[in-house]
């Protein structure tokens, strides 16, 4: 349903609008009758409600990705960053992909327990789990639930490896865990940083931490050994793709090992969202990112295909990873990851189970 835009008002959110998911049979659209004037609406206030999973770990068989399971602590996500592939995974719930997303949150307070079980299953086979694909595990919601800190726990007395990726401040709590399990092999966090500017930022990713504030994290994570990815992403053609070589450099002097860039991806409702976001703040430049984005995409404004989804194909897509390969050679950024011990695992002991003989 559209109609938050004219019950409530909406700053600090990066979408406008709150249409109906792909799977609603209807739309509501909302009219401005001219009776009620902004500043007598209430504010839009995010809601979080909880469920309880039957399964935490979720697999997956894309052969571009570099993990094969992924767990989510939250659905949704409060950072509300508009060009956020993970938007239309929220139709699924029956809610928008729009404000919905960004407002209307989903706990799994038990995440923690049914993990330990997933782990306990006599027939896992241990592999990196990655956290934050999907949405961010150190959203602001995490201060209250603390379900991210208890999945790392069972994660870090399990020996399991993990890969996590955040533009949440929050991780610094959890140093504590993270810090030891580095020393181990068994963790590695990516940073994920689409700007330096911070008004850019403000707009683009409204409850996310500041640009400087992320190379404060990781310069933290990175003191504390544990391994750090700047990661730029995603690059958006014409806005913030100049930014790249100063992204990385900046994280590079912060700290970070390892560097990564995708371009902006548009995936179903993404695409609209986007659009009316430029349209709104950059109306100078908006048709020049979406042709850009067409010309990656083969006249689409996103192209889900394998291997060409998170880069793109032709000459602005070869330039950008021409210029990437330039500046982290020279930053020496360049290197691979050492791969994360699973050697390590040993399965949890849920209550209740069989004990064993040795």
């Amino acid at each position: 349903m559209d109609s938050e835009i004219t019950r409530y008002r909406i700053k600090g959110r990066a979408a406008a609008s709150n249409h109906a998911g792909r799977f609603e049979r209807h739309q509501v659209a909302a009219v401005d009758d001219g009776w009620t004037r902004d500043e007598d609406l209430p504010m839009l206030r995010t809601v979080t409600r909880t469920e309880v999973p039957r399964k935490m770990i979720s697999y997956n068989r894309a052969p571009d990705l570099p993990f094969d399971r992924s767990i989510n602590p939250y659905r949704g996500c409060e950072h509300g960053c508009v060009y956020c592939f993970a938007r239309p995974s929220h139709a699924y719930l029956g809610l928008s992909p729009g404000l919905d997303f960004e407002t209307r949150l989903i706990a799994r307070p038990n995440a923690p327990e049914v993990l330990k079980r997933d782990l306990a299953v006599k027939t896992y086979r241990v592999a990196p789990i990655a956290i934050g694909t999907n949405t961010d595990p150190y959203q602001p919601i995490e201060k209250e639930h603390g379900i991210m800190r208890g999945c790392l726990e069972v994660l870090a007395d399990a020996g399991h490896p993990v890969a996590i990726v955040t533009k949440g401040s929050l991780i610094e709590r959890d140093i504590d865990i993270l810090g030891p399990m580095a020393r181990r092999g068994l963790v590695r966090v990516g940073i994920s940083v689409t700007t330096l500017d911070p008004e850019l930022c403000r707009l683009m990713e409204p409850r996310a931490p500041a640009p400087q504030r992320r190379m404060v994290m990781i310069r933290r994570l990175a003191e504390a050994g544990i391994p750090v990815r700047v990661m730029a992403s995603p690059m958006i053609p014409a806005l913030t793709d100049p930014e790249l070589e100063a992204i990385l450099a900046a994280g590079r002097k912060a700290g970070a090992r390892f560097a990564s860039w995708i371009m902006l991806r548009l995936p179903r409702e993404v695409s609209p969202l986007v659009q009316e976001w430029l349209a709104r703040h950059y109306p100078d430049r908006a048709d020049r990112i979406m042709a850009r984005l067409r010309e990656m995409h083969g006249g689409k404004p996103y192209d889900a295909r394998w291997h060409r989804r998170m880069r793109g194909e032709g000459p602005y897509a070869e330039i950008i990873a021409q210029r990437f390969n330039l500046a982290v050679k020279r930053l020496r950024l360049d290197r691979e990851a050492p791969p994360m011990r699973c050697d390590l695992f040993r399965p949890p002991k849920v209550q209740g189970a069989q004990l064993s003989l040795f």
